[in-house]
């Protein structure tokens, strides 16, 4: 069965489909090892661990379908892409989707702000005409060589307009052909009920676990959500905000030791080498290995 395909049966299930943001190797598989069905790419944690540099468009569809690739191909999961606002026009959207689709993600979201888009939690963004929207969405449906390939169409118009003004957008994006809306900065309980009982396509709600401030969207648990009838939940900024904690605890214990003059392991903090070679795939390595490279049996 294709990823794509099982995408969509996922979707089609019943229950809630919980998509871990991913942004590297690690992450992906880590995602895979510990039992989660899907994952998806979070275009901020792949800006600022790619790059360097903050979520403000400043990545650019080459970088971002390249890092697709590799973690698509890391896994076996199905995994959803971020495609920011589709790079430019509903022309260049069209061929957004098509690389997107053949880098291996089984499907890919566009939002509607303007481009150089902004990171949801952003203060200041601007959103494009719903009407080129929709035309954005229907270019990349058009797009899709496999039928199963998902279009997420990602709304920021409650920063702008309103939840109303987000509703609007939404059913419009619907009709124009996307299989999943997210209403980015949707703000209680109870605009989400309204937001799923308006569109007739399946709801994708973020949950910004390491948010120090008050997040756009409260933390809600996946029980919750389920009830809500929302069929999708994010975590984009979970496991980028975790490796860099445990990051900046490692060097600390490091530079803290080194003043003191001792040398510390912390175990407690730090996988294993074999931990490592687990996660990445080099007991499968050293089968191919014992497979192809020796002579006996040759000729």
């Amino acid at each position: 069965m294709t990823k794509t395909k099982r995408l969509r049966d996922l979707l089609a299930a019943d229950g809630i489909l919980v998509s871990p943001g991913v942004y590297d190797g690690y992450s992906v598989r880590l995602v895979e090892q510990m039992g989660f069905k899907t994952a998806c790419t979070t275009g901020a944690g792949m800006a600022n661990s790619r790059l360097g540099v903050p979520d403000v468009g400043i990545m650019g569809l080459s970088d971002n379908v390249e890092a697709c690739r590799m973690i698509a191909r890391s896994v076996d999961i199905p995994v959803m892409a971020d495609a920011d606002t589709g790079y430019g026009s509903p022309v260049t959207v069209f061929h957004t989707a098509r690389y997107f689709e053949e880098s291996g993600v089984a499907g890919i979201n566009i939002e509607d702000q303007v481009n150089p888009k902004r990171c949801g939690h952003m203060q200041g963004k601007e959103v494009i005409d719903a009407r080129e929207m929709a035309r954005k969405v229907e270019a990349a449906c058009d797009a899709r060589r496999d039928d199963d390939f998902v279009i997420l169409a990602r709304t920021d118009a409650i920063a702008v307009e309103g939840l109303e003004g987000a509703i609007r957008r939404a059913k419009l994006y619907a009709k124009a052909g996307a299989d999943l809306i997210f209403a980015d900065a949707i703000a209680t309980e109870d605009q989400i009920k309204q937001l799923v009982d308006s569109v007739d396509v399946p709801v994708s709600v973020n949950m910004g676990f390491g948010i120090r401030a008050r997040p756009t969207t409260p933390l809600i648990s996946v029980k919750r959500l389920a009830e809500l009838g929302v069929k999708r939940v994010t975590l984009p900024r979970m496991l980028p905000a975790a490796a860099i904690m445990a990051m900046k605890q490692a060097l600390q214990i490091f530079q803290d030791a080194a003043q003191a003059g001792e040398t510390v392991d912390r175990r407690d903090l730090l996988v294993g080498i074999d931990d490592i070679w687990e996660l990445i795939g080099q007991p499968q390595v050293k089968e191919l290995e014992k497979r192809y490279m020796t002579l006996e049996g040759i000729g």
